[in-house]
């Protein structure tokens, strides 16, 4: 029976705010996923590098889980690229703090999956990684002024796939990509979509919605995530302008080397007042947003899911998403929304009207949307993490 688990998050903390710096889904995931296990009666340790020297060397999370803030470099935020070095003392930090092992490390993300396979050498604890994003998978459809992946980033996904006990994937679709792209081998590869916290996220009235947040009547697009090339925000700006009437609502912040740069081509073709961006806000604030909109814009270029999405639909909220990864997964095409093959702005446009006049894909949506299930995620990783558990061998 699984007891203990760590979570390894080096760069992304559950404490962290979605839409501000690096934090998005993926801190959101981790959050959820701890509460989850932790109501089923498992302790939960969840690992992040620290970052200030003000922060705690760990903090009760809710009386639920614990996140420990292991010193790993410089006390201060980095960019991602340059977090690399600092991977192996933050792996060292991770194993002194376990005065009891856990069953399993379960890491996030290439960085700690990398921190994973050292305390699997070194200890022999069992491991499991979820990517949330591939690099080789990003470079295939990065816009062109973007940087490709490093190398390093490249060589250590592979490494981490061949190494771990369990790879984890969102949907089909990544697991795809990892075979494909990686050669994973399928017999390791576990699929299990992430769920959506239904206490917060449910479908509500639109007028009262809108009138809570000081919106006007009308069409009403909604973006909701980080302001970087990456997740095709600049399509739905130009989508936005092409639709009569339509006002879009940008929820979010600047992420990444090009964020703030791109923030700002953003707000300087923005005239006319019908692109309104929103600082980001608290998680739980998001449903409201949610259902003062007609439909959700998610042109990424690369989701390994795409959570906001799943939100959207839970709250009765199409969707109009880029055919890529997670979401042609995640959104049922013709019935929970809409997909769009590339980053046309005028495809986007149409398919925007068309999900506005369409009322019958909010109901899809809502229907869609019973499938994503944190109590159904946390009985998949239960059951993997067992089979983990069984296998492992004591180090020599």
């Amino acid at each position: 029976m699984i007891e203990r688990v760590a979570f390894l998050s080096m760069h992304a903390s559950p404490l962290d705010q979605p839409g501000i710096g690096t934090a998005g889904g993926m801190n959101v995931y981790i959050d959820e996923l701890s509460r989850t296990m932790a109501g089923r009666g498992v302790e939960v340790d969840v690992y992040v590098r620290k970052t200030s020297k003000e922060l705690p060397d760990f903090m009760d999370v809710d009386g639920s889980y614990r996140v420990h803030h292991v010193e790993a470099g410089p006390l201060h935020a980095l960019p991602i690229p340059r977090l690399a070095r600092y991977v192996r003392p933050f792996a060292e930090g991770v194993m002194k703090r376990f005065d009891v092992e856990p069953d399993i490390v379960h890491s996030h993300y290439w960085l700690s999956g990398w921190a994973g396979l050292a305390i699997r050498r070194t200890l022999g604890i069992p491991h499991a990684n979820s990517f949330h994003t591939l690099g080789r998978v990003k470079d295939l459809t990065r816009r062109l002024d973007e940087p490709p992946e490093s190398l390093l980033r490249i060589a250590t996904e592979h490494e981490v796939i061949e190494e771990s006990d369990c790879v984890v994937a969102s949907t089909p679709s990544e697991a795809a990509h990892l075979m494909e792209h990686y050669g994973a081998d399928p017999g390791r590869i576990c699929t299990s979509p992430p769920g959506v916290d239904r206490a917060i996220f449910s479908p509500g009235d639109r007028r009262e919605a809108r009138s809570a947040l000081g919106l006007n009547e009308g069409p009403l697009a909604l973006f909701v995530g980080r302001i970087q090339p990456l997740k095709g925000i600049d399509v739905a700006v130009q989508a936005a302008a092409l639709v009569p009437d339509l006002t879009l609502l940008v929820v979010g912040g600047p992420s990444g080397a090009q964020g703030e740069a791109e923030l700002e081509r953003l707000q300087a073709h923005s005239t006319g007042g019908r692109v309104r961006f929103v600082e980001p806000v608290p998680h739980d604030q998001l449903a409201a947003y949610y259902r003062a909109a007609d439909v959700l814009l998610l042109p990424s270029r690369s989701e390994s899911f795409g959570l906001v999405a799943a939100e959207a639909q839970t709250c009765g909220i199409p969707v109009v998403a880029a055919r890529v990864g997670g979401l042609t997964d995640v959104v049922s095409d013709g019935s929970s929304g809409i997909l769009v093959d590339g980053w046309d702005p005028v495809d986007y446009a149409i398919a925007i009207e068309k999900a506005i006049g369409d009322g019958g894909l909010a109901e899809g949506a809502l229907e869609w949307s019973e499938r994503f299930s944190w109590t159904a995620t946390a009985n998949r990783f239960l059951e993997l993490y067992e089979g983990a558990a069984r296998g492992r061998e004591t180090p020599s």
